[in-house]
């Protein structure tokens, strides 16, 4: 399966295939010329794929280093830049050469960011292991890493040069990062794709029956993603749609440390929380706050976060991209299938912190 995201000035495909990792070498010389690639990966996820990428790349007639990182979203900040930097230097990498993302968000947004701003930017390639990264942020250009103050608060908009999506790798993850990608998976039916929920309410919750789906919620959620991405490249008007839960979300990841509450797991928390009000205040139909829950519940998604302080979360949200001056622009869903931006004054997000 393949989607196209035609943006005017870098377009590029999205490869859903079982069994891709084995042909990284031949996709990857359908788009670039011969040169020396960096794999970027971490530590869990280089134990398991970067061999294999490596030799399918050298088999293909490139030049292949493999920079890793220790895994977790406690890594993705700019001491990692550096040693990636450096790594690169010593390697004499230059303009002509590529940056192959191998791994989860975290390896695909920071390999990015390192490719944007490395010699004022090189090409680069995704390749996303984890349903997180699979159904949303390897697609469509946000790169970025954590500063202590907020979540992906320095990064660029770069567009890969390709997505190569194998739904195999995900038997290789444990329970708990395969079920957290489902926070964005029902975020998207959630937002956009009615189908896509009605397959979700079909499904048993099981890990088996995600990894069952794995090809059809990949496939649907890219869809979305890239349709969005198309439209608003750089987030300033329907992409904002994608951010329903990740407002409250990125506010419990900042405040718990980043790496205890994971991506998907903040986004279900977010999406119930934000729900739950907006449902008080009319702004979402009655009941739907409810059928979120069930949804998250059934994969085994959390929807609370304990010890949860209203103030330390508004404070978080203080430093959000999404807030303008007083302002804030949060998302809510008016009716399955749909969002909207919902703009208040900045203080008025208490209220939607209160339990």
């Amino acid at each position: 399966m393949k989607l196209r995201v035609d943006l005017p000035h870098s377009p590029y495909d999205i490869v859903i295939e079982k069994g891709s990792l084995s042909k990284v070498g031949t996709w990857t010389r359908s788009l670039w010329q011969p040169q020396k690639i960096a794999i970027i990966t971490d530590n869990h996820v280089g134990g398991l794929y970067a061999e294999k990428v490596k030799l399918s790349l050298e088999d293909a007639g490139f030049d292949v280093v493999v920079f890793d990182f220790l895994e977790g979203e406690a890594s993705k900040n700019l001491k990692t830049v550096n040693k990636a930097y450096e790594f690169l230097v010593k390697n004499n990498m230059t303009r002509s050469d590529g940056i192959i993302a191998l791994g989860g968000g975290v390896v695909g947004d920071l390999a990015g960011f390192v490719a944007s701003t490395y010699m004022r930017g090189i090409h680069f390639l995704q390749i996303p292991t984890s349903l997180t990264a699979q159904v949303d942020s390897s697609i469509g250009g946000k790169t970025g890493v954590n500063t202590p103050f907020a979540k992906n608060m320095v990064g660029t908009f770069t567009q890969p040069d390709g997505v190569l999506i194998d739904p195999e790798t995900l038997t290789t993850l444990g329970k708990r990062e395969l079920i957290e990608g489902m926070g964005e998976v029902i975020k998207y039916g959630l937002i956009d794709d009615v189908e896509l929920w009605d397959e979700l309410t079909s499904m048993e919750g099981s890990p088996q029956s995600i990894l069952d789906h794995a090809e059809s919620i990949i496939y649907r959620s890219c869809n979305v993603k890239r349709k969005v991405v198309v439209e608003d490249e750089l987030d300033n008007g329907v992409r904002l749609y994608l951010n329903f839960g990740h407002t409250i979300g990125h506010a419990v990841e900042a405040t718990a440390g980043y790496g205890k509450v994971m991506h998907g797991e903040a986004v279900a928390i977010g999406m119930v929380q934000i729900s739950r009000i907006a449902e008080k205040k009319g702004l979402m139909p009655q009941g739907i706050t409810q059928d979120i829950i069930a949804m998250c519940a059934k994969f085994g998604l959390p929807i609370d976060y304990h010890p949860w302080s209203v103030e330390v979360l508004y404070d978080a949200l203080t430093h959000d991209k999404k807030a303008r001056g007083k302002l804030i622009k949060t998302v809510i869903v008016p009716e399955l299938g749909s969002a909207a931006i919902n703009q208040i004054p900045l203080e008025e997000m208490k209220e939607y912190l209160e339990k």
